[in-house]
């Protein structure tokens, strides 16, 4: 439910008709406020800081984080989440938050699932640690590997590689497509291809492979073997009056031209997140998959499925090659595999890609590749719990009845005069605000509007991302319907209060 127009008279006020400060009240206060329309409060454009009585503990602290500036490690405390129940997490200071974000799209069975860490404990008492090396092993892999391919049957998987984290999985795939080639004596075709926006990972090559510019800017990235296409966002690229099939022609005409360039002796692989995740939420435009996969075949290029956010009933689906009727050669898995609770990913290998790799390892005396940790024996635990869990819960029915009220409500939004588009599929969504909504102009970068939303949310107690102009949502999958209601009605708190403080810099930048 999008909030109403605001006054050409609003001005942003720490307080307003004698209302405590919202960073001061209870949720249910702050919620009285908003539905009484007498909501208005300015959040610092700066990360929200732990204010625990020994402030300063962690003042510059000795951790380097994870696409966070230097300044902002330096200058504020950092958010430290102390414990966890349900879909709900708690700050050192006890203050609650609804993580709509499931942690970083991990956590869906929420941060307090008991059978996950019996799991862990169980396996940790039994065998702690073994490697997976020179056919040496413990059984968990074993075990999980089998389920695997069991659950990817119908893509026709025959082989799974475990990996530690998506980014090393991702890197992965790019070697395998590079060894698959050699061994078939075909050394020229190593180009791999991906998509403007999209996000794979943040090592060498899966940092390459994104298309996101600030995971290039200062590492000399991308790589010169990767190459990118189109983003597949129909409402921000799509021409006047072209529909959605036309786009995707488009798209797949595009990809068609860049191979030829280039030469399809040259190209190896083409990798696309089904549903993109990081770059935005956008999900594909209609016949976009059934016309990139043609051309993909003709050309004997790899088709490389990350599914590291949409795997395990995040769209309703068990994997989203399923909903979009996507057929990989290889295919990347992380995050909702063990829910988070112990680092694991995956690369699944179709069989006939793993019979090329299996000659050529016999003709060079071994497969040269691998982790110390990957197939860990209790991540891997854990993940086959994790598995246990969503087919004994069927959590594919509850995702799909839950997501219907969450999409249905959060498109609402969608009314709002900064609000362009409101995307997604099944429990993943995102909203993208716009300066004009009939060119599509952002925002300025230094207006941080995305980044107010977000300190507004966390203010009332939830968490989501924002990149730059985009905001996205990816909650738990157990979250209910009643904790999707207090999803909604923070976000049209946290709306109101940005529709507001715009409206003041559109004012101020007038004078």
């Amino acid at each position: 439910m999008a909030c109403a127009p605001l006054s050409s008279t609003c001005s942003i006020n720490s307080t307003h008709m004698g209302t405590a400060h919202p960073c001061n009240s209870t949720r249910e206060e702050v919620q009285k406020s908003c539905e009484s329309r007498e909501f208005e409060y300015v959040l610092q454009m700066k990360p929200v800081q732990d204010t625990l009585d020994n402030e300063g503990m962690y003042h510059g602290h000795s951790m380097l984080a994870p696409f966070t500036s230097g300044s902002q490690q330096m200058e504020t405390e950092p958010l430290i989440i102390a414990k966890g129940e349900g879909v709900y997490v708690w700050d050192r200071n006890g203050k609650k938050y609804l993580d709509a974000l499931a942690g970083l799209w991990c956590a869906s069975m929420g941060f307090s699932e008991k059978r996950l860490m019996n799991a862990a404990w169980n396996q940790m008492t039994q065998l702690p640690f073994y490697h997976s090396f020179w056919n040496r092993t413990s059984q968990p892999p074993l075990d999980l590997a089998k389920e695997l391919i069991d659950i990817f049957k119908p893509v026709k998987m025959g082989k799974v590689f475990f990996c530690n984290t998506g980014s090393e999985a991702n890197d992965t795939q790019v070697k395998l497509a590079w060894y698959y080639n050699n061994a078939l004596g075909r050394e020229k075709k190593k180009k791999i291809i991906s998509r403007h926006s999209s996000y794979h990972g943040s090592t060498m090559s899966a940092a390459s492979l994104s298309g996101l510019t600030p995971l290039h800017t200062g590492f000399d990235l991308p790589a010169s073997y990767v190459l990118h296409t189109d983003c597949a966002h129909y409402w921000r690229y799509h021409l006047p009056n072209e529909s959605e099939e036309d786009y995707s022609s488009r798209l797949a005409d595009n990809l068609e031209k860049l191979i030829l360039k280039e030469g399809p002796d040259t190209i190896a692989a083409f990798i696309a997140e089904p549903l993109m995740g990081a770059g935005g939420v956008i999900p594909p435009p209609a016949t976009y998959w059934d016309k990139i996969q043609p051309i993909l075949k003709k050309y004997d290029v790899l088709l490389i499925a990350d599914e590291v956010i949409c795997a395990f009933g995040r769209l309703g689906t068990m994997f989203a090659c399923e909903k979009y009727n996507i057929k990989p050669d290889l295919l990347t898995i992380a995050k909702q595999l063990s829910s988070g609770y112990m680092p694991i990913s995956a690369v699944l290998l179709g069989q006939h890609i793993f019979d090329v790799l299996a000659k050529q390892s016999n003709r060079l005396g071994t497969f040269g590749h691998g982790f110390t940790y990957g197939g860990h024996p209790v991540a891997c635990a854990v993940a086959l719990e994790t598995l246990r869990i969503y087919k004994e819960t069927d959590i594919l029915a509850h995702v799909n009845e839950v997501a219907a009220i969450f999409q249905t409500e959060m498109r609402k939004f969608a009314s709002s005069s900064i609000i362009g588009e409101v995307r997604g599929e099944g429990l993943v969504l995102g909203i993208e605000f716009v300066s004009n909504k009939e060119t599509k102009e952002s925002f300025p970068v230094d207006w941080g509007v995305g980044e107010y939303f977000s300190g507004q949310c966390t203010a009332l107690g939830m968490l989501v991302r924002f990149a730059g102009n985009n905001i996205m949502y990816s909650p738990p999958l157990i979250i209910t319907t009643d904790e999707i209601k207090e999803i909604v009605r923070m976000s049209a708190a946290a709306l109101k209060a940005t529709e507001i403080y715009v409206l003041e810099l559109q004012v101020n930048a007038q004078i």
